[in-house]
């Protein structure tokens, strides 16, 4: 009797293995190599993070085939690429984004001292950086002094929208 419990034991762990190595093949993944490290990366239009995240240490987990990848940095040129994720294989991307010319001032600071770091932090819907970012007194986001719509989007629950009014030498607080 202890035979067949051993062999039908066996059997389910080699199933198992079967089934968990069937789905590692036809899992695909991103890593990208971006420069600007911080620079957003969208796929298919949602944003997944910084692209500093998908490096050496993480992946980010695709579907088989073309997608659609932008990478967004305030300070430089957007880019947009297609990327063909083939089934079981990783995919490296390695850019490096074209900077623009610095914005002319006087600035005022922006600060999003929300709780998700990787929050998707928005300024008049053009992405400028997560929430981690800008969320203590040394790391602000400058802005030209003017009126703005800020929307930081975490990946789970509702966005957080605010009107703000940058001052020069003064800073907001958006959480």
């Amino acid at each position: 009797m202890k035979l067949i419990y051993r062999g039908l034991g066996l059997m389910a762990l080699f199933t198992a293995a079967a089934a968990l190595m069937a789905q590692h093949a036809d899992s695909s993944y991103l890593k990208t190599s971006v420069n600007p490290g911080r620079a957003g990366v969208f796929v298919d239009g949602k944003y997944v993070g910084p692209a500093a995240n998908f490096g050496v240490g993480r992946k980010y987990a695709l579907s088989p085939g073309q997608h659609q990848v932008k990478l967004v940095d305030p300070r430089y040129e957007e880019l947009s690429t297609t990327v063909d994720v083939k089934a079981g294989k990783t995919t490296k991307l390695t850019e490096t984004l074209k900077p623009l010319p610095p914005p002319k001032g006087p600035f005022g600071g922006l600060r999003t001292p929300v709780p998700e770091k990787y929050a998707a932090v928005y300024v008049n819907d053009k992405y400028c950086g997560h929430a981690g970012e800008f969320n203590n007194p040394s790391q602000k986001l400058m802005l030209p002094v003017g009126e703005y719509t800020v929307r930081v989007e975490p990946s789970s629950g509702p966005p957080i929208t605010q009107k703000v009014k940058i001052e020069e030498g003064k800073t907001v607080l958006v959480h």
